[in-house]
C-alpha cells in the first residue's frame, strides 16, 4: 500500500508541474496576441516610434499585473474552497470516523474493488492518513500540496511578459519599411512554437493546435492594424 500511495503521489506530482507548464504556455501565448494586437493597432494609426514605444510597454506591463492579478484572485478562491472542503471532512472524520471509512470504501467500490478489498483498503488508508485518503479519493484533492496563488501569479506575470516581449521588439527593433511584416513574422514563429508545446502537453493533435492559435493571432494583428489604420485617418 506505500508503495502505491508513493506512486500516486508522484502522479500527483507530475500532473500538476504539466498543468503549471501548460499555463506558462497559454500566458505566453496571451502576451504575444495581446501585445502584437496593440503595436500591430498604433502602428497602423502611423504615430510617432515614441508612441509606439510607449503603447506597447504599457500594453505589456498592464497585462502582465492583469494576468497576475486574475491568477491569484482564482487561484486564491480555488484554495479557500478547498480548504473549506477540508475542515468539513475533517468535522466528519472526527465526528464519526466508522461512517466516513465506510464511505471511503464505498468509493473504491464503485471503481470496481470487491466490498472486502474496499473495505481493507479504506481501513489501511484511514489509519495512515485518514484526512489525506478521504480528501484524494473522495474530492480528489491533494491535502498537502494545496495550490499556492502566488506561485500561479509570479508564473503568469512572467509568461506573459516573456510572450510579449517578442512582438514588442520586433516592432520597435525593424526599420520602419518592414516592421509590420517583420512582427507579424516574428509572432507566427513564436505561435507555432507555443501551439506545438501545449499541443504535446496535452497529448492533442500537434498541425490543429499550430492552425488555431496562428489563425487567431493573424485575425487579432490584421483586425487591431486596420482599425489603427482608420482612427489614424480620421484624426
Amino acid at each position: 500500500m506505500a508503495q502505491v500511495t508513493d506512486i500516486e503521489s508522484k502522479a500527483d506530482g507530475l500532473s500538476s508541474k504539466l498543468n503549471w507548464l501548460r499555463a506558462g504556455v497559454l500566458g505566453a501565448n496571451d502576451g504575444i496576441v495581446s501585445t502584437a494586437g496593440i503595436v500591430m493597432g498604433v502602428a497602423g494609426a502611423a504615430v510617432s516610434d515614441q508612441a509606439l514605444i510607449a503603447s506597447g510597454v504599457a500594453g505589456l506591463v498592464a497585462g502582465a499585473i492583469s494576468m497576475a492579478v486574475g491568477e491569484y484572485v482564482s487561484v486564491s478562491s480555488q484554495r479557500d474552497t478547498e480548504k473549506a472542503e477540508i475542515d468539513v471532512l475533517r468535522k466528519r472524520l472526527d465526528e464519526n470516523p466508522e461512517n466516513q471509512r465506510l464511505s471511503l470504501a464505498r468509493t473504491f467500490e464503485t471503481e470496481g474493488l470487491s466490498k472486502k478489498t474496499s473495505l481493507a483498503v479504506a481501513a489501511e488508508l484511514s489509519d495512515s492518513d485518514a484526512i489525506g485518503a478521504h480528501a484524494r479519493y473522495e474530492l480528489g484533492i491533494n491535502a498537502d500540496e494545496l495550490t499556492n496563488p502566488w506561485h500561479a501569479a509570479w508564473a503568469s506575470m512572467i509568461a506573459f511578459v516573456v510572450g510579449a516581449i517578442i512582438p514588442l521588439i520586433a516592432m520597435v527593433a525593424s526599420p520602419d519599411s518592414v516592421r509590420v511584416v517583420a512582427t507579424i513574422v516574428a509572432v507566427v514563429i513564436a505561435l507555432i512554437i507555443t501551439g506545438t508545446t501545449s499541443a504535446r502537453l496535452g497529448g492533442a493533435p500537434v498541425g490543429r493546435a499550430i492552425v488555431r492559435v496562428v489563425i487567431g493571432g493573424l485575425a487579432a494583428m490584421l483586425i487591431t492594424y486596420a482599425i489603427g489604420a482608420l482612427v489614424g485617418v480620421v484624426l
